[in-house]
């Protein structure tokens, strides 16, 4: 069997390792079938291992103060340095003033850069003058396409005859992504062929095969980008296609998920909840809209069951979680599961008997 080899990375987080504003370097660090991650930089974790802060749990990555002790550390292992990637997912994807010094240090040393966020460093003329300089490329993922690329809905979506699961939440930033990688994984390690629809950069990063980055492109195609990965993928084999949503029906800056209602047509919905979270995602004031309220109005536009409430567990203790899935179910009737605390076993299991059962 060939060896595909993955180029190593540093992924760039100061300031915002382990919490909602890091999400990009979370999903790195957890996995990715794109790059091989050498280290983390944030300064406030230092010395530490990043899977061990992240899910207490070691992924041998380990986080530094900066990019030049990661590079000697690096050099020390004699691994060779290629990628730097922002792994900041602030509100609004704009980059951080302090940040711009650190990436073109990265130039200087060689290092090809890798942004999601919404300023589009290929646009910043000193950056590309100094990455022309060291032979270095700059790509920017939510870039938009252009609009001879893109795709309009056509209705070939009927025709699909996978299983469609739609991973919705109640929230942004709430464990989604997350949640649909280890349901592909353990779908996948049962034997099933399992493809998962990436919505956002960061499963971009993380090596989804059929991909968009939803908030990059034009309103008018945002349904036939959906509708063409998802038939892509059912062309090429796939038994159960999982769909990363984004954003959630209800959150003000945020409102992502109706397109994936809408235009991938998911046949089951499993939806990501934090039941401690009592407000939107970096909106204080805003209170979050209750989980029934929630899986009602999915009803109501999809006319789909939802089958499954995963957990995020944040602000709960460990020992408590058990207790929080019981009074999910006991309130709403359906099975919950921490996904990423126990696995996604029994999630994969349930969700195997709808693509039985078709």
């Amino acid at each position: 069997m060939q060896t595909i080899l993955k180029p190593n990375a540093i992924v760039y987080c100061d300031g915002a390792f382990n919490t909602p504003n890091g999400k990009t370097a979370h999903g790195l660090v957890r996995f990715t079938e794109r790059f091989y991650i050498l280290s983390v930089i944030d300064h406030r974790f230092a010395g530490l291992e990043a899977g061990q802060v992240l899910d207490g749990k070691s992924y041998g990555i380990p986080i530094f103060n900066n990019l030049d002790e990661a590079v000697a550390a690096a050099q020390n292992n004699q691994d060779k340095v290629e990628y730097f990637i922002i792994g900041l997912a602030p509100d609004g994807g704009r980059l951080p003033r302090e940040a711009r010094k650190v990436i073109m240090h990265a130039i200087s040393l060689g290092l090809h850069i890798v942004c999601g966020l919404h300023d589009f460093l290929s646009e910043d003329d000193e950056l590309m003058a100094l990455a022309k300089a060291h032979s270095v490329s700059i790509l920017d993922i939510r870039k938009p396409p252009h609009r001879k690329e893109l795709h309009f809905f056509t209705g070939d979506i009927e025709k699909v005859t996978s299983l469609k699961v739609a991973i919705l939440g109640t929230d942004s930033a709430i464990g989604k992504r997350t949640t649909a990688w280890l349901l592909v994984h353990a779908l996948r390690s049962k034997g099933v062929k399992c493809e998962l629809i990436g919505t956002g950069q960061t499963a971009w990063l993380q090596g989804a095969k059929y991909s968009l980055v939803m908030d990059s492109l034009v309103n008018d195609f945002v349904a036939g980008e959906i509708e063409h990965a998802v038939v892509s993928a059912w062309k090429d084999g796939t038994d159960i296609i999982v769909i990363e949503g984004q954003g959630s029906l209800m959150n003000p800056a945020y409102p992502g998920g109706f397109e994936i209602l809408a235009a991938g047509r998911p046949d089951i919905v499993i939806m990501q909840h934090a039941p401690a979270r009592k407000e939107y995602d970096g909106f204080p004031g805003y209170p979050l809209h209750s989980l029934k309220e929630q899986i009602d109005a999915i009803r109501i536009l999809s006319c789909k069951p939802i089958v499954a409430i995963t957990i995020n567990h944040e602000d709960i203790p460990k020992n408590d979680v058990p207790a929080a899935c019981e009074e999910v179910t006991e309130s709403i009737g359906l099975p919950a599961f921490d996904v990423l605390l126990y696995g996604a076993e029994e999630l994969a299991d349930l969700v195997e008997t709808y693509w039985k059962n078709r």
